[in-house]
């Protein structure tokens, strides 16, 4: 069967052998899913969804019922006050933008507490110099380190009491480093203590990578405000773009009127006929997600097999979708990425080279075979050319999609190291 692929006898072997010790960890991400299946389906019913909410607006987009409707679900489903949901935001970059914005007036502190938060937010912070940065309209940044991968609580609280700190950010997954991501157990450790000091502390999460991945959100553990991308779990691959921000609901009204503008915030907004596919998508993403969390528990096991550091290992509790391997080897990251390019069903004939990417300051190597354009929650796998050369792989839509892109990146790095 595997021969229309051109998969070796040797790589199947491997695999398979490595899928048998992986059943346990199967069987609890089933759980998850079917957890997570049986909220959203309850908010499905809860709210009414009916072939109306198909329907698509334009212009200004007032009384847009689908689009509406989309938002009483997400906010069911985050465990929110809350929630905005559009496709105005181009990635949850963007939406951590207008959160930002929001949020954060000249002179106030915005403290980064898992280190430096994600590339792509260098220039919005003002980390690298832009003149349209939070830094240019007199916003302070600070960023407290994590310490044996988890939060500096004695940093923290002499900063806090020290200083009149305004958000604080916290990103649960890893981006491109080589920590761990953080747990919401972690989380909420870390806010409990915030609020004990200073209860006015808007604590915003950085939730991209990590919805479904288990049964709660950082907003159950009282996050005021998360944020995340429509192109990663919740929009199941079928959402085509946008992004959400949940929490608060003073808050979600702020980020409402810094997205549109003043005075007319969520009531404006068209939806342009995507209702349907945002609603397919938070429908499927439970499942989609698990098939993510089942590909990189395979990939975790291979890899390790193989010899290479990996993280998390494969029976490791996770908290997101991302799986690093760390190749200490510039060759091997590119020539893995390649094979998980040449197992996509898109682009399966393009070949992966390291480029400099917008928002990066490392050239990086990305394969994304993918329906939507720059989607992680299908099959993809990225990073940039430095050492110690880690590939983060994430997403699959379904398991064996993600077992055969696998197959054929393994191939490539055995055939390396030939």
């Amino acid at each position: 069967m595997y021969n229309k692929l051109g998969i070796s006898k040797e790589t199947i072997s491997l695999v398979e052998k490595c899928e048998k010790s992986c059943q346990e960890e199967f069987n609890k991400i089933d759980e998850i899913c079917e957890y997570n299946s049986l909220k959203v389906l309850a908010s499905f019913q809860k709210n009414q969804v009916t072939e109306s909410c198909f329907n698509s607006t334009t212009g200004y987009g007032y009384n847009d019922l689908g689009r509406d409707t989309i938002e009483l679900i997400f906010k069911d489903v985050l465990e929110a006050e809350d929630a905005l949901v559009r496709s105005q935001f181009i990635s949850g970059s963007h939406a951590l933008t207008v959160c930002f914005f929001a949020l954060l007036r000249p002179q106030d502190i915005l403290l980064s507490i898992t280190g430096k938060p994600y590339d792509t937010l260098d220039e919005v912070i003002g980390i690298k110099e832009n003149k349209s940065s939070l830094k240019s309209f007199g916003v302070k940044y600070a960023q407290i380190d994590l310490v044996n991968d988890d939060f500096d609580y004695k940093r923290i609280e002499e900063y806090i009491k020290k200083n009149k700190v305004k958000v604080i950010e916290i990103q649960r997954s890893k981006g491109y480093s080589t920590r761990k991501s953080i747990s919401n157990e972690k989380v909420e450790k870390v806010i409990n203590l915030i609020k004990s000091i200073d209860k006015e502390i808007i604590i915003m999460v950085d939730n991209c990578y990590c919805e479904f991945v288990t049964k709660k959100e950082p907003t159950s553990y009282n996050a005021d405000v998360i944020v995340g991308s429509l192109i990663k779990n919740l929009g199941g691959g079928i959402a085509p773009n946008g992004a959400y921000i949940a929490g608060r609901h003073d808050l979600i009204e702020l980020c409402a009127e810094r997205l549109t503008l003043p005075g007319e915030g969520r009531e404006v907004g068209p939806s342009l006929g995507i209702n349907k596919q945002i609603l397919q998508g938070i429908y499927m993403a439970p499942s989609v997600v698990a098939a993510s969390l089942k590909t990189a528990v395979l990939t975790s096991k291979v890899l390790e097999e193989l010899g290479y550091e990996v993280e998390p290992k494969y029976n490791d509790k996770r908290v997101d979708i991302v799986q690093n391997i760390t190749f200490k080897d510039s060759n091997k990251l590119i020539e893995f990425t390649r094979g998980i390019q040449e197992g996509s069903a898109i682009d399966s004939n393009a070949r992966v080279e390291a480029w400099d990417m917008p928002g990066y300051s490392d050239k990086v190597v990305m394969a994304s075979g993918s329906f939507t354009q720059g989607s992680s929650i299908e099959l993809s796998c990225d990073g940039p050319i430095r050492e110690p050369y880690i590939a983060y792989m994430q997403g699959s839509l379904t398991y064996p999609y993600g077992k055969l892109g696998l197959m054929k990146a393994v191939q490539k790095i055995m055939k390396e190291g030939d």
